[in-house]
């Protein structure tokens, strides 16, 4: 299969796959997202095939807004429709229950809930328009590897996989969108993202952020719960003080290959840099660094391979709840330490 790029102005032509059965990738204002037509059972499995995703792990579906929703979901309660009416569209993803048999266990993982999102992103609701069905949209990458905010990045991982990429430039934020599950006796947030706690809270008042770890035999309510994820192939390990950094530099230097640095400029400013160290910049504030993490992770994967990587980290909060949930995933956990 030779996999298609396709400007903004030819979504009627990716539309045409997707209502084909074929998976297309498409721009979001968080990652890119890998879509197939969320009502045809065959084009879902064709989405697991390609990323090599386990069946278990739960597809996010991506809508046009609170009309499509419902005609999937059970009549949306009022938090929901103040959520929607806040943050859609844009980098928020609810969980609600699902009107019985109105999507495919391919879709749900066998649950009776299903994850909604209304991209903040033209280009994209003009192609779920045109196709006039809702599409899945997990990140457009290899499971478990960095997820992709570019075309290109789409490209190296799934070229020949799947049948076209819509390529509308670098995603704004970064980051994936923030899971919130309105299904729980208290709406929890099951991942992190550009929409905060604190945002959530001003809007409906009580929210909790879930620290719950999914077991082995447990089915996720949401993607990134369960599963190694955002890993390149070097070993990441975050340095989490800026006062860390002499020693983790002078680690780098005791090393024998070369070593990834992801910082932001002041830092890197301040700090005597070995012969040894690969910089890549993460900008200048939390923002920047969210929306430049996954581009950096991906650089020394394609363009500069290292075996340590070593990358700021951030205070958990705002923003930040974001990036290091990410960051700690890409690490599996593991932090620099004197």
């Amino acid at each position: 299969m030779e996999t298609q790029i396709f400007q903004p102005n030819q979504v009627e032509a990716a539309a045409a796959l997707l209502k084909a059965g074929q998976l297309v990738a498409f721009p979001t204002e968080t990652v890119y997202g890998l879509g197939a037509d969320a009502t045809n059972e065959t084009a879902v499995k064709k989405v697991y095939a390609a990323k090599g995703r386990p069946s278990d792990n739960p597809l996010i579906v991506t809508v046009t807004g609170q009309a499509m929703v419902e005609e999937y979901a059970q009549p949306l309660s009022a938090t929901a429709q103040k959520l929607m009416q806040a943050f859609w569209p844009g980098s928020l993803t609810l969980i609600l229950n699902l009107q019985p048999g109105a999507l495919s266990k391919a879709v749900t993982g066998g649950l009776r809930t299903a994850a909604f999102r209304n991209p903040k992103n033209k280009t994209t609701l003009n192609l779920i328009q045109a196709a006039g069905v809702p599409i899945v949209g997990p990140s457009a990458n290899t499971s478990g590897k960095p997820s992709p905010t570019l075309a290109q990045h789409v490209y190296h991982d799934l070229n020949g996989k799947i049948a076209g990429i819509v390529d509308d430039g670098p995603a704004a934020v970064g980051v994936e969108s923030t899971i919130l599950d309105l299904t729980a006796d208290v709406p929890t947030i099951l991942r992190p993202g550009a929409v905060t706690e604190e945002q959530l809270a001003a809007v409906i008042g009580t929210v909790r952020s879930n620290h719950h770890k999914v077991g082995a035999a447990e089915v996720p309510k949401a993607p990134g719960m369960k599963y190694k994820h955002y890993a390149p192939d070097a070993q990441v390990y975050i340095v989490d003080q800026v006062e860390d950094w002499p020693a983790a530099l002078q680690w780098a230097a005791q090393q024998t290959t070369p070593v990834g640095v992801m910082a932001v400029d002041s830092v890197l400013a301040d700090q005597t840099l070995p012969a040894n160290v690969e910089v890549f910049s993460l900008g200048t504030d939390i923002a920047s660094a969210s929306h430049l993490l996954f581009d950096g992770l991906r650089h020394f994967d394609l363009e500069s391979p290292v075996k340590n990587i070593l990358t700021q980290g951030f205070p958990p909060v705002g923003l930040g709840a974001a990036y290091m949930n990410r960051l700690n995933k890409s690490a599996g956990q593991m932090h620099f330490s004197k």
